[in-house]
């Protein structure tokens, strides 16, 4: 993942409608479908485009496993991806092949066979397949599995094309796309939002999405606003062309795998992260418990440098230099222990990978919440201000339809799906969390 950028030479505009905070998935999503209505929108990337988890996921985009609170948005979503990828400039290798999950044991198949109960509610296509019916999938004939839990309709594209060429897409609706153009804070007038502040200068608007992913927290709590989000590291490897397995993304437990459009491979582990131990880890310890009571066996926790640096818990000025200018891209040191691990145990689950080679690695910094489902809307006690965060790693899958949503919601529409149980009030309130029994792949 490279380091470098192009300088911004646009001219800072003085105001606009909306100004949308983060050139990832969920805020150009959000910009596009706002420039579409003809809402003036200015999106302000402190880095480039894309440039921290929204290239660097694994590239699926799928209803199956989801919790059932985002089954509604994952729906919508592939139906906006396979609408916008045909129209985008560049091919994006948007492809609908499926998602299969692996039944490597009986409680495997027993908590496939329960979340049918949610595909059969939404009339989704989804299905069991037999250990037969899978070694046909897979190419095998070892009867290891007992099973798999299979969706036609789900889909994959690139994500390091797929949102820098809706950003385009964007751009030529109209919207604003400024790279390297860190905002540092908002102004506001009787509690209202009235403008940013930039790096570079004050951009007047009426409303403002923060959609900064692992750095919201970071960006709200300046402000005064808590909001219980940490970031985990996740490491990702593609390998060169290798044989066609299946054009479903398949995940095991110890391997998940992604055919990519160059013909090589996404290779990943489900839910293996590393955790960085930084000052807001303990302002909302009890808050995360249950998840690192639950992959405590899977998530790595460590104190090291990011306990210091930019993600860690400070407070600066409209005038002084922010942590987003300090770092302008997350862009932390993969796993490659974890790797290694990972593309011999793909060797295992797929014979045809044996022989695979990683040709690269990389990690990103995915945006947690507690339950593990997005934050999305309007911001209580900052009339004006809106946010679209805390994916949890399903980030890719449904930005498109959470792009959508945001964009009614700054318009001053109803939602066309059901977003209450997002909202950032839920964390203040008691209530009950769902959570998949076991980790699922993004």
């Amino acid at each position: 993942m490279s380091n470098t950028y192009k300088p911004a030479n646009d001219i800072l505009p003085k105001e606009t409608e909306v100004v949308v905070i983060g050139g990832g998935i969920a805020g150009i999503f959000a910009a596009y479908y706002l420039a579409k209505a003809g809402v003036p929108v200015v999106v302000c990337e402190k880095g480039r485009i894309a440039g921290e988890q929204s290239s660097r996921n694994w590239g699926w985009i799928r209803k199956q496993g989801r919790d059932p609170r985002e089954l509604p948005l994952a729906i919508e979503s592939l139906r906006r991806w396979a609408d916008i990828a045909p129209t985008l400039p560049d091919d994006i290798g948007f492809h609908v092949g499926g998602v299969t999950y692996l039944a490597e044991t009986d409680a495997d198949l027993a908590e496939h066979e329960a979340w049918l109960e949610h595909a059969k509610q939404h009339q989704l296509d989804t299905r069991l397949l037999s250990s037969a019916e899978t070694d046909a999938m897979l190419g095998q004939d070892k009867r290891r599995f007992k099973g798999a839990m299979f969706t036609p309709s789900d889909a994959r594209a690139e994500p390091g094309k797929a949102i820098p060429a809706v950003a385009r897409a964007a751009r030529a609706e109209g919207a604003r796309i400024l790279e390297r153009l860190a905002v540092r804070t908002l102004e506001t007038e009787g509690g209202r939002v009235t403008g940013v502040v930039t790096e570079r200068g004050t951009i007047r608007c009426r409303a403002v999405l923060l959609a900064g992913g692992a750095w919201s927290r970071a960006f709200l709590e300046n402000i005064g606003l808590s909001l219980p989000q940490l970031a985990v590291k996740a490491s990702v490897q593609r390998t060169a062309p290798a044989p066609l397995i299946t054009e479903s993304a398949v995940g095991g437990h110890k391997a998940a795998i992604r055919r990519r459009q160059d013909g090589g491979y996404t290779l990943a582990r489900s839910s293996a992260a590393t955790f960085d131990i930084i000052p807001a880890a303990f302002t909302h310890f009890l808050a995360f418990l249950p998840i690192l009571r639950e992959q405590w066996r899977i998530m790595t926790l460590r104190f090291g440098r990011p306990f210091f640096d930019a993600l860690g818990q400070r407070r600066w000025g409209a005038d002084q230099m922010s942590p987003f200018e300090q770092m302008r891209v997350l862009d932390p040191e993969p796993d490659t222990r974890l790797l290694d691990d990972v593309l011999a145990s793909a060797g295992d689950l797929f014979p045809q990978l044996r022989d695979a080679r990683a040709v690269e690695r990389w990690a990103g910094m995915i945006d947690v919440t507690p339950d593990e489902i997005p934050v999305m809307g309007p911001v209580p006690g900052r009339e004006g201000l809106f946010v679209s965060t805390g994916y949890s790693g399903h980030g890719f899958g449904i930005g498109a339809g959470a792009g959508l949503v945001m964009a009614e919601m700054l318009r001053g529409h109803e939602p066309s799906i059901d977003i209450s149980a997002f909202r950032m009030e839920r964390f203040k309130e008691k209530g009950g969390v769902w959570r998949p029994k076991a980790p699922l792949p993004v």
